[in-house]
């Protein structure tokens, strides 16, 4: 890997002029000192990126992405890195198979014996039937237009952006007008961001991005429906036929919205969670999806999950959403073209959720998992059935009775067959 050097005069003109190019002018009263610290983009060779993926012993997980069922299957992604193949034909008792090294991995999914998976700009083809032999039948590169947070990609050298590297702090006079900071509130540079002091940067997240197939959770940003793979990329959505599992065949690609997050498939319908609302996709032409309705709200982080007539949507706060409420929404989708709002409820700070057979389980962040009775849509609140409190969570997927949840220390499984006496089966830990 090598880091770009970084030109300080070229840093301080661009700050500079900034304000003087903005759209809005800008009042001496707009001037105060920030403080500034600086990140330089850390490049791999593509090539190198591409011979690394390798499927390898297990390994401990240190953090935990999307999560995917399939079979007695269990698929853990360990953010930017791969894929931990997990024996999960015994829910109490889980073993690690292997790992399969995936450099900017972040989602997933499975039809068959392929499994699909991303990796920074490339999509790869894996059959896994022989889950200690995994092997790549097909690449297809290039096909994702901006994994990156901050839009950085490819450079001219095909290199890719894998790390950040933060430099000295530096105090400069700079506007405080809006128009001179970006969404995520910093500042671009030739060779890099200029990151307020005030802001967290995570480097992580700035380089993010029928019963055959598996089952993902209301976070996923891949779903198959049918002979098709969905993958939101960044404000679009691409189309991939994969009615030949062993060769996915690129087929479209369609302009969605800026802030889309989460894809969730549901009889023949995609809906679509984004920052500003829940978008209802139909596929009668499956390789051009057809927008149905668009359910706004105020801007706030938004996974999706539907079930029957009803679409459960949580909405939370957040630096990169920038929202102050944190609820469930329930939300009447029988006319796909007019979705109506049932109710709202009060969470803390609600990440994922699943919804099986009336039951919902909603992963409260700090405040735990949760699981409630959601035959009565209108007092849901009133009919919880249990609350894991001692646990920050993220995602869950409930499954033929078993509630397979991420959790920052670790991944839960959950028996819920009885209601009345949900049941902690095992954890798997994150060793942090």
């Amino acid at each position: 890997m090598k880091t770009l050097k970084r030109n300080s005069y070229r840093i301080y003109l661009m700050v500079g002029l900034f304000c003087a190019v903005t759209l809005y002018s800008c009042e001496d009263k707009c001037q105060t000192e920030q403080h500034y610290t600086f990140y330089e983009p850390v490049y791999t060779p593509l090539s190198e990126i591409r011979a690394s993926v390798k499927i390898g012993a297990p390994k401990d997980i240190n953090e935990s992405g999307k999560i995917y069922i399939k079979d007695s299957w269990l698929f853990i992604n360990e953010p930017g890195k791969g894929i931990h193949v997990v024996d999960n034909a015994d829910p109490a008792n889980p073993v690690v198979k292997s790992f399969i090294t995936i450099p900017g991995n972040y989602d997933l999914s499975i039809k068959g014996n392929i499994l699909y998976a991303d990796s920074y700009i490339d999509l790869i083809a894996f059959d896994i039937l022989d889950k200690q032999n995994v092997k790549i039948v097909k690449r297809l590169e290039g096909i994702f237009s901006n994994y990156n947070s901050l839009g950085y990609s490819v450079d001219p050298q095909q290199r890719i952006v894998t790390n950040w590297i933060s430099k000295e702090e530096v105090k400069i006079t700079q506007s405080t007008c809006k128009a001179n900071f970006q969404p995520w509130g910093g500042i671009y540079y030739d060779y890099g961001v200029a990151v307020p002091q005030t802001l967290v940067f995570d480097s992580k997240a700035a380089i993010a991005p029928g019963n055959s197939t598996g089952i993902g959770g209301s976070t996923a940003r891949f779903t198959i429906e049918g002979n098709y793979l969905y993958m939101i990329d960044a404000g679009s959505l691409q189309v991939v036929n994969i009615q030949n599992t062993n060769d996915p065949t690129l087929k479209g690609k369609s302009n969605i919205a800026w802030d889309i997050e989460t894809i969730f498939p549901y009889n023949g319908n995609l809906f679509m969670g984004s920052q500003t609302g829940m978008y209802i996709f139909g596929l009668t032409d499956p390789e051009k999806p057809t927008q149905l309705s668009l359910y706004s709200h105020i801007r706030r982080c938004d996974p999706v999950v539907v079930e029957n007539d009803l679409a459960y949507v949580t909405l939370r706060s957040g630096t990169t959403c920038q929202g102050f409420t944190n609820q469930l929404d329930v939300i009447d989708v029988k006319d796909l073209k007019n979705p109506v709002l049932l109710k709202s409820y009060p969470m803390v700070n609600p990440h994922g959720l699943g919804i099986d057979n009336k039951t919902l389980f909603i992963c409260d962040g700090d405040d735990g998992l949760k699981v409630y009775d959601a035959t009565d849509r209108l007092k849901i609140s009133e009919n919880q059935l249990a609350h894991y409190k001692d646990i920050n969570t993220y995602d869950v997927i409930p499954y033929a009775n078993v509630a397979i949840m991420v959790g920052k220390d670790g991944i839960y499984q959950f028996d819920y067959a009885n209601l009345k006496d949900i049941k902690l089966l095992s954890k798997l830990m994150i060793v942090h």
